[in-house]
């Protein structure tokens, strides 16, 4: 690729990846809770939205939180036992389990996320989990599963700094922020900055030339997206939680006003105007009349009426429960069109006297939702451990790589008497105490530490009447082949 061609690139991307940081920063505050007061008046809003500015009844949390907390990756199943241990300990030293959780929490409310891979001095694979904002991927037109290249872009001192990646080669730039940050800010708000302007200019730093090759020979970034649509983009969560969480902030704010005017009984006095004293001069003359200060009346408990016909009357207090019965309704409407269980936002709603199975039932969508998530995620993540092993310059194992099984943990939370349960059941059954583990969400290096220490057990007790048949690796690997030779013939 020629300097020119790169730059036009660098170019298209960099505007594409501009335009989508306002709703992907959209997105983000509606999960944090800062959401602007939206469908009101303008008359009202000019009289009222300062008072509420900063208050959210925020839905948007809960409904990505349920899904990000059923979402854990467990490792790799390969038929290479070595292999297998190879992947999840990459996976481990890279620090993704934790990563992970923060980047498929990304995924959920900003609808996609980002993994690059790169190596250390040592050719061991580096990991990453990038945010959307940072990153945008170019793929093939005629064929949208192949990434063409990818481009990073990131704020940093006084400039902004963008990397362009392809399959064969690294073209990296710079240009200046067009205004000065103010002091105090984090790091990560630093990085985060989006500010530069005019044209890109070759990058040099570190003794790194601007251009060279790429060493891995693939571009080195996987998108992680949340359910995307045939031929369309990924999903946000929080789309259609917004429109009902600006309705319910909105009804709040009717509530708080309606509360601070109208919620206690008032007083009403008729046929009597406003109490008056009279103003006299020094020689006892009466020369005007003034209203007298309602506070000392408050204050004194005192009523003062000329008047010997008026009369005292009351209004009512506000009935405010017009205002909770709509949101109540609307958090409904979130819990039905997310798929969320009504006990992870509120418990009156359809939800009383539910047996335990009922319980389980109403976590159906959400289970399936999750299990949707998955599906869209397994091929990045194998993506990512195949970009790894080619880091390490193995293309043989990039290849067994995909064709190794991407583990979840399961979806569905059951107790753990519940589990013990179904594993006996199918331990009666004849299932091997390796796949029962796997069952149970144990990683795979978990996995070998409990048959490893069952095996001790074993050992330790010879002479036990019953003797728990644990396989050692080389039988593992034995009958894992003898099985695929059998399928295969």
């Amino acid at each position: 690729m020629e300097a020119k061609e790169a730059l036009a690139l660098t170019n298209r991307l960099s505007e594409r990846l501009s335009k989508r940081r306002a709703q992907l920063q959209l997105w983000e505050d509606y999960y944090l809770g800062k959401q602007p007061l939206t469908f009101a008046t303008r008359e009202w809003k000019k009289a009222n939205a300062a008072r509420y500015s900063g208050f959210a009844d925020n839905w948007c949390r809960p409904v990505v939180d349920a899904v990000g907390e059923r979402i854990r990756h467990t490792g790799m199943k390969a038929d290479d036992r070595e292999l297998q241990r190879m992947l999840w300990t990459w996976w481990q030293r890279n620090d993704m389990e934790a990563q992970s959780s923060h980047g498929f929490l990304a995924t959920l409310y900003g609808g996609r996320s980002y993994v690059s891979v790169d190596g250390d001095s040592d050719g061991n694979p580096i990991m990453q989990w990038e945010h959307a904002g940072q990153v945008e991927i170019e793929y093939e037109w005629g064929n949208l599963r192949r990434r063409r290249a990818a481009l990073k872009m990131w704020a940093e001192d006084e400039f902004e700094l963008a990397t362009l990646y392809t399959r064969d080669e690294v073209w990296r730039w710079q240009r200046p922020l067009s205004r000065a940050i103010g002091m105090g800010l984090s790091q990560i708000k630093e990085a985060r900055r989006s500010a530069g302007t005019g044209a890109w200019m070759p990058r040099t730093m570190d003794g790194q030339s601007w251009h060279s090759r790429n060493v891995i020979g693939d571009v080195p970034f996987v998108e992680i997206p949340n359910r995307p649509l045939l031929f369309g983009e990924p999903v946000s969560e929080i789309t259609p939680v917004a429109p009902l969480q600006d309705a319910i902030n909105l009804l709040w704010a009717y509530l708080f006003l309606s509360a601070d005017y109208a919620s206690m009984p008032a007083r009403v006095v008729m046929g009597q105007g406003p109490p008056k004293i009279p103003l006299v001069d020094e020689y006892g003359n009466k020369i005007g009349e003034k209203l007298i200060d309602i506070r000392d009346l408050q204050e004194k408990r005192l009523m003062y009426l000329q008047n010997p016909n008026a009369k005292i009357g009351a209004w009512e207090a506000a009935k405010l429960d017009v205002f909770t019965d709509v949101i109540e309704q609307a958090v409904g409407h979130i819990a039905a069109q997310t798929r969320t269980p009504p006990t992870y936002l509120i418990t009156r709603t359809g939800m009383s006297n539910v047996s335990s199975e009922g319980l389980k039932a109403s976590e159906i969508g959400l289970v399936k939702k999750t299990l949707e998530f998955q599906t869209f995620a397994t091929p990045a993540i194998r993506e990512i451990y195949r970009l790894a092993a080619l880091v390490g310059g193995s293309a043989g194992m990039a290849d067994a790589v995909m064709d190794a099984s991407v583990s979840w943990m399961n979806p569905e939370i059951r107790s753990e008497s519940q589990l013990a349960d179904a594993l006996m059941k199918k331990r009666s059954m004849g299932y091997p105490l390796e796949y029962l583990l796997e069952l149970d969400g144990l990683s795979p290096s978990e996995v070998d530490r409990v048959l490893n220490m069952a095996r001790l057990e074993q050992d330790a007790m010879p002479f036990t009447a019953a003797k728990l048949e644990v396989p050692s690796d080389s039988e593992r690997d034995s009958s894992v082949r003898a099985a695929t030779e059998g399928d295969l013939g």
